[in-house]
């Protein structure tokens, strides 16, 4: 029987460290947290120093019985949840309910190897009280905001709208992205471009300045007139200036980069970037081997590497690549300001275990991430690229042109890894395929001119990879937390990601319009990065977590007491008139504000109820569909809750029913259309039921099983592995990701 006890967080992580540990250890899962504050009320006393009313998750009785069970059977119980605050808390609150049981410790390992284990568990150590209240702290602070605010935001616009202490400042940045981008003025400006011969070839040299100043030319005439006073000038050459540019290396990846590199080379989102690394961090199943953990902790925002793992990847340089790639010692990379430097940074645990060596293990998306940090980390280790560069400017009248070019000499660490640029993103500006052999003095031959048009642009919108980038420099969220940040503003419909780029809505608009008017200090960038700051300060004990929420909760109390007497008239005001007359009363119709967005209602609420969506100008579109009542043609209509069937023939026929999925029905060949159970619980089933009884509570998707050939899959998603495809014939899973680039090619 095993006489030592080892709690984890996942059922993965425990497969993986089973093999490490032997028969003598039983390891057991929380899945995750197993209290937290209830739900139903806010769970925190400001007037008791804000003691907090823990309660058990629902659901996770079972797994608290059974682990004070195996706790009692156990001389030792090592508490092993991941190695950050989340998990320090998880610790705690599982020691809390271990009532008791003595010989209770804490290990934490950044990497589940063998040598690191057994390494953690020889130097077990006392729960990080800091580290817990730095999360008690960051979890208080959250649920103040949210169910202080939230009720504010219900009665101001609509039930159903939700504030947080972050994402709403994320909103806040994608929402001002937009408002320049709405204000910014178009202008047109000019560039003149020469085509110059000398005895060697031509050469293309762009106008930098006139005088001592960079030309500004607005208009067309503007451009033809310095073209007919450049033609006129003699073209020399001032200087030819040629030097080698040294291109350093990246440092391996940190939470924030890793999500960046994946969004554009991948096109993952930073949610299923952390999906995906957990999985490689807690282990992936290599044939006879079991599970391994193949990278590190991948929550941390150091670039710092252990000692080992640098002699490791040096060998590896110096044995596939040569000594001329291999610097003369190892890079150690900058402390970045304000990181914790917890963890090392994110790379492969063993360099035995090349992308090439693990693929037929991995899925698709694991391989290509894994190949990702792989390739990193050894390029992070690489000798710098060497380009040769040459710079030549050029005199004509007080006119001056400059031509650049650079030409590899080295590649480097480039041989093995370059960093993807976002869509739109171009190579180095101003860069020329050909530069001769010039000397200072030399007289050029003027061959064209090539004025050029242009239009100044707008600040781009921002990708996940760019808001990711921006949260890390205004020091919003931690490298734990933008994921969650990134996913929350898009599950509530507050911004809406097309063609890879956040476009706030009008609810987000509007919702971040009132926040800001209202709550100008609470949703403050700079505000909430000091109290970011203040969190951490938490975690290394310099700050008390009671007296850092005091000086938060003060004055936001204040602005609550000062809003609570002004929520009927801001409600008013966002209530417009307009000069459609209600159809049941003849009332003036105005447009409110509901949790889906803007529809029409009748302003004699609530003595008539009577409403319409925003856009019902929209025509009703036709189908090929019968009434099953009547057999009259269904056609499209627009409804306060989305798109839906009626009956073409109303008012003698109201039936209605939900949009076909475009699936037909495995068992009879029907409509599959989406439906609602009694209890309001949406599924899918056969438009010719009752006859036909097909049923699926998850939702169809219009493709093939490529296993077995199956004309559907469905929707699917767990909290562990977060969204899929799934065949309900052969039960195979699929990933959900809808695009693809090729993958990185990796280094064996």
């Amino acid at each position: 029987m095993a006489k030592n006890l080892l709690i984890v967080e996942s059922p993965a992580k425990s497969r993986t460290l089973k093999k490490f540990l032997g028969r003598s250890f039983e390891i057991l899962p929380t899945i995750g947290h197993i209290r937290d504050l209830p739900k139903s009320k806010l769970g925190v006393d400001p007037d008791d120093n804000f003691k907090i009313d823990y309660v058990t998750i629902k659901g996770k009785e079972k797994v608290i019985e059974k682990l004070r069970e195996a706790a009692k059977n156990s001389d030792k119980i090592y508490l092993a949840p991941d190695p950050d605050r989340e998990g320090e808390a998880i610790a705690w609150h599982v020691a809390s309910q271990l009532k008791g049981v003595k010989n209770i410790t804490r290990v934490t390992f950044n990497e589940i190897t063998k040598s690191a284990v057994l390494e953690a568990m020889e130097h077990p150590r006392d729960i990080d009280l800091n580290l817990v209240d730095a999360q008690q702290a960051r979890r208080v602070l959250d649920r103040l905001v949210g169910y202080k605010v939230s009720p504010f935001l219900w009665k101001t616009l609509a039930r159903g709208l939700s504030a947080g202490r972050v994402q709403s400042v994320a909103l806040r940045i994608i929402c001002e992205r937009e408002a320049e981008i709405e204000a910014f003025v178009i202008e047109e400006y000019w560039e003149i471009e020469a085509l110059l011969k000398d005895g060697e070839g031509e050469l293309l040299s762009k106008l930098t300045k006139i005088g001592d100043v960079k030309p500004e030319i607005k208009t067309e005439a503007e451009a033809a007139l310095i073209s007919a006073e450049l033609r006129k000038e003699q073209f020399v050459v001032e200087s030819v200036k040629k030097s080698e540019k040294i291109r350093k290396p990246y440092p391996p990846f940190i939470t924030s980069t890793l999500q960046q590199e994946a969004a554009r080379a991948l096109y993952f989102s930073a949610k299923k970037t952390m999906m995906v690394a957990q999985q490689l961090y807690e282990g992936v199943e290599l044939g006879d081997e079991g599970p391994i953990g193949l990278i590190t902790y991948m929550r941390t925002d150091s670039t710092r590497i252990a000692e080992t793992a640098v002699g490791a990847v040096r060998d590896l340089i110096k044995d596939q690549f040569g000594n001329a790639y291999l610097p003369k010692s190892g890079i150690k990379y900058g402390v970045k300001k304000g990181s914790q430097d917890a963890h090392e940074a994110i790379r492969p645990t063993y360099m035995d275990k090349s992308p090439d060596a693990v693929k037929k293990f991995l899925t698709k998306d694991q391989l290509r991430l894994y190949s990702l940090i792989w390739n990193r980390f050894v390029a992070s280790q690489m000798a710098s690229a060497i380009y040769d560069t040459t710079d030549v400017d050029i005199k004509a009248g007080k006119y001056l042109f400059h031509s650049h070019a650079q030409s590899l000499k080295f590649d480097g660490f480039l041989k093995v890894y370059q960093e993807a640029k976002e869509n739109g993103q171009n190579g180095e500006n101003g860069l020329v395929d050909f530069i001769p052999n010039l000397k200072d003095g030399d007289i050029l031959t003027l061959l064209d001119l090539k004025p050029s048009q242009h239009f100044t642009k707008p600040p781009a919108r921002f990708s996940e990879a760019m808001l990711v980038k921006t949260l890390e420099a205004e020091g919003i969220g931690r490298p734990s937390t933008y994921a969650s940040i990134i996913s929350t503003i898009l599950e509530r419909k507050y911004v809406e990601s097309k063609e890879r780029r956040l476009y706030p809505t009008e609810l987000g608009k509007t919702v971040n319009k009132i926040l800001v008017e209202y709550f100008p200090n609470i949703f403050d960038i700079k505000f909430t990065a000091h109290m970011e700051a203040d969190l951490d300060k938490i975690e290394i004990g310099k700050e008390n977590w009671v007296d850092v929420i005091k000086e938060f909760y003060a004055p936001f109390e204040k602005i609550l007491e000062k809003l609570s007497s002004k929520q009927k008239k801001i409600k008013e005001s966002m209530t417009e008139a307009t000069d459609e007359k209600c159809e049941k009363c003849g009332s003036p119709m105005v447009i409110k504000w509901g949790r889906n967005g803007r529809f029409l209602a009748c302003s004699a609420f609530p003595e008539c109820r009577f409403t319409k969506p925003l856009d019902s100008e929209e025509q009703p579109a036709p189908t090929d569909i019968k009434c099953e009542k009547c057999g009259s043609p269904m056609i499209v209509k627009t409804g306060r809750f989305g798109k839906f069937l009626a009956c073409s023939a109303y008012p003698k026929c109201k039936n209605t029913q939900s949009l076909p999925t475009g699936i037909k029905c495995p068992k009879d060949g029907g409509n599959v259309i989406q439906m609602q159970s009694k209890r309001k619980r949406t599924f899918y089933g056969c438009s010719n039921y009752p006859k036909c009884d097909f049923v699926s509570w998850d939702k169809p998707i219009n493709e093939s099983c490529p296993h077995c050939g199956s004309n559907y899959l469905v929707e699917k998603s767990s909290q562990k592995t977060g969204a899929y495809k799934y065949c309900p014939a052969c039960k195979h899973k699929f990933t959900s990701e809808p695009q693809s680039k090729p993958e990185p090619a990796a280094v064996k």
